[in-house]
């Protein structure tokens, strides 16, 4: 296994030297601490959940196109390519792959925006945070604690995959979440994670910047004309039509989003590499202790990237279908939370219960936050629907 023993980089993250987890375990004689982080993320209900959580489109609107689940499972694919490469290790890399979006609520950006909205006044909603608290409390199966029990190192990652967390401005809070936590198990949130988590990052980027370009052909918010306008998408429409003249417009659009992918997957491993032989950190907590990112993408397919965010945002996102759906789903939110936090016992009685415990209206508030953010698409559409719908049985 690369990133283990011998043939790992230096920086690499070494299983023997993990620090563990908040509640003492014995070791598993089968499996190093990251491969049983992974297989209890895959194993919970947050991750079974994401099967019918949004992406871009709410999953009823076609089963073709991606969905959390499957949007992280690319992710991880792409993040344990990218850690063998360059010697870190896959397990750690591909646990915070899977874990990142456990936090979405329903209906994906827009479900978030409308969570955070209504939680304005009770320090906001944020998915990375909810990730956090989804691994640490929320999951209750075990006998012996709360959450899944991760390793330092994964809880680390998932906190900080996207850079040191530090208050947006000078007296601005921490999520709750995560300020919660790291008072009983300090995750050291001004420094960066290590290179596995970064890794996890940059391929959550060139997942969703792949799939949702092929998921917006698929649905015809923009045709293949308007995609090989783009950066590094043109040059590889290019290579197949030279390669394959009179191709099928599906096998042609395949042949060049797979080009487009093994693009950017190869500039930042050659990116990465470049970075890592220059700074040449000695340690995990070498590499953690550096100024800036180790894991990236070379300044011009950033610059590409950014252009293909921008153009998805305009065509895609900002298409009249799916904010359509959006202005739907930012009412059902809205609406689901307005009535469960005006009458807590319209919950059911765990979670009522939870509610009724809370010390102050800000800590009840959060357990309505949490019992909504746990909702697939399917599940808050019906919940809303027997809610507010006289006709619909309870």
């Amino acid at each position: 296994m690369q990133g283990e023993g011998a043939g790992a980089a230096p920086c690499a993250a070494d299983p023997a030297r993990s620090r563990g987890r908040l509640h003492a375990e014995a070791e598993s004689a089968h499996r190093s601490p990251w491969q049983r982080d992974r297989d209890r993320i895959i194993h919970s209900s947050a991750f079974r959940r994401l099967k019918h959580k949004t992406q871009v489109f709410v999953e009823h609107e076609g089963d073709y196109y991606r969905t959390r689940l499957t949007h992280s499972i690319e992710v991880a694919q792409i993040a344990r390519t990218v850690a063998r490469t360059l010697r870190l290790n896959e397990d750690l890399a591909e646990a915070v792959a899977l874990a990142h979006d456990l936090g979405h609520p329903p209906f994906g950006h827009t479900g978030e925006d409308a969570l955070a909205d209504c939680m304005a006044a009770h320090g906001g909603f944020d998915h990375n945070a909810q990730a956090l608290k989804i691994v640490t409390r929320l999951e209750r199966h075990y006998a012996g604690f709360d959450g899944l029990n991760l390793t330092w190192e994964t809880l680390e990652g998932i906190a900080k995959h996207n850079g040191p967390l530090l208050p947006a401005r000078e007296g601005a809070a921490l999520p709750a979440a995560i300020a919660d936590y790291v008072r009983l198990h300090d995750l050291e949130l001004r420094s960066h994670a290590g290179a596995e988590a970064q890794t996890a990052a940059l391929s959550d980027d060139v997942a969703y910047v792949n799939h949702d370009l092929h998921d917006g052909l698929r649905a015809g918010l923009f045709d293949d004309e308007e995609a090989a306008s783009l950066p590094v998408v043109g040059a590889a429409y290019l290579e197949v039509d030279r390669l394959w003249p009179g191709l099928d417009r599906a096998r042609r659009r395949h042949e060049a989003l797979r080009r487009v992918f093994g693009r950017m997957v190869d500039d930042v491993v050659a990116e990465s590499g470049r970075r890592l032989a220059d700074a040449a950190p000695a340690s995990y907590d070498a590499l953690r202790a550096l100024p800036g990112p180790v894991i990236g993408f070379s300044d011009p397919i950033a610059a590409a990237v950014a252009e293909i965010k921008r153009f998805l945002f305009e065509r895609m996102y900002r298409h009249y279908r799916v904010r359509r759906m959006r202005v739907k789903a930012t009412r059902v939110v809205g609406e689901l939370f307005a009535i469960l936090a005006g009458d807590i016992g319209l919950m059911p009685d765990e979670w009522a219960a939870e509610a009724a415990a809370a010390p102050d209206e800000a800590a009840r508030a959060r357990v309505v936050a949490d019992y909504i953010a746990g909702m697939t698409d399917r599940f808050a559409l019906e919940e809303h629907r027997v809610l507010t719908d006289p006709a619909a049985r309870a």
